[in-house]
């Protein structure tokens, strides 16, 4: 996805509807979706490979862009049938007055060709990570799981919907409380969301769930149990980004051999930062490891 940001002033209500008038002043394009999450594991240091169905657009020719000057070893797939997914947010007196989206769901033949490199994308890598955003281009990810643990690749996967089944044998699902919701239902107490949680777990065959619990931080479930670390947000500014940042930081914490819990840790101090920045954005290695950084 390409995000694009319209920043502007309000100084009057429009004449023609009870709305604010923006009056735009500049403007920036960012990498969204599961290009903003390749950008996160890129900015902490780690390598990342992003396989995306592109438009052959304006759009599409941006995000390839974008992807290359960071670091990113992109292999877009251009569809001249597609249109490259773009939000548009518009920001007045530093507050977003509108989001305006720009979709279509890819064909599921184009979905199909994908996975021949996806194939030889997971040889070449440590781990792979899924970002569901519900936009239709996961058609496959059944068949995804199943290549990266035939390679035995560990799969994480940032879920959307009411379907957990799809994931079905992904190493770790990391839902935040809303979506974790929709799939067991209203939990009475703590002891409830645990039973719950660790059901789901063991139901979909997974090693670890990682639930985002907002300004409650985050719970760790395994067979092992369960562990929490509270929030580490200084000033909460926006939190859209916080869930890409937050599994891609624990994908690249995973990567080079730390456990579930170092990982979950690092991730929660990464998404207290993230949570201070505009829109979506990225967190450093300086930011995140600081004077530990080694």
């Amino acid at each position: 996805m390409l995000d694009r940001y319209w920043f502007g002033n309000v100084d009057r209500v429009s004449p023609e509807a009870p709305v604010p008038v923006v009056r735009i002043l500049r403007s920036e394009e960012r990498l969204g979706g599961a290009a903003n999450v390749a950008l996160n594991v890129v900015s902490v240091g780690a390598r990342a490979g992003l396989l995306t169905v592109l438009g052959d657009d304006e759009a599409g020719r941006t995000i390839a862009r974008l992807a290359a000057q960071v670091g990113i070893e992109a292999q877009p797939h251009s569809d001249p049938h597609q249109a490259t997914t773009i939000k548009l947010r518009v920001i007045g007196r530093q507050q977003q007055m509108l989001r305006v989206d720009f979709e279509k769901t890819p064909e599921a033949e184009t979905l199909a060709a994908l996975l021949d490199s996806y194939g030889s994308l997971v040889a070449e890598h440590d781990l792979v990570l899924l970002s569901d955003y519900g936009k239709g281009g996961l058609g496959h990810i059944s068949q995804m799981i199943e290549q990266a643990h035939a390679l035995g690749r560990p799969v994480l996967v940032d879920p959307k919907g009411d379907d957990y089944t799809r994931y079905q044998g992904a190493t770790l699902l990391s839902p935040n409380l809303a979506e974790l919701r929709e799939v067991v239902g209203r939990w009475r107490d703590e002891a409830d969301l645990t039973r719950r949680a660790q059901a789901l777990r063991t139901e979909l065959d997974l090693k670890a769930l990682l639930l985002t619990r907002s300004e409650d931080g985050m719970t760790l479930y395994t067979a092992d149990g369960e562990w929490s670390v509270p929030a580490q947000a200084r000033e909460v500014f926006d939190v859209s980004g916080a869930g890409d940042t937050v599994i891609a930081v624990t994908a690249a914490m995973l990567a080079v051999g730390a456990s579930l819990q170092q990982a979950m840790s690092t991730a929660n101090r990464a998404g207290g930062i993230v949570v201070g920045k505009l829109g979506t954005a990225a967190v450093s290695f300086d930011e995140l490891f600081g004077e530990d950084a080694t």
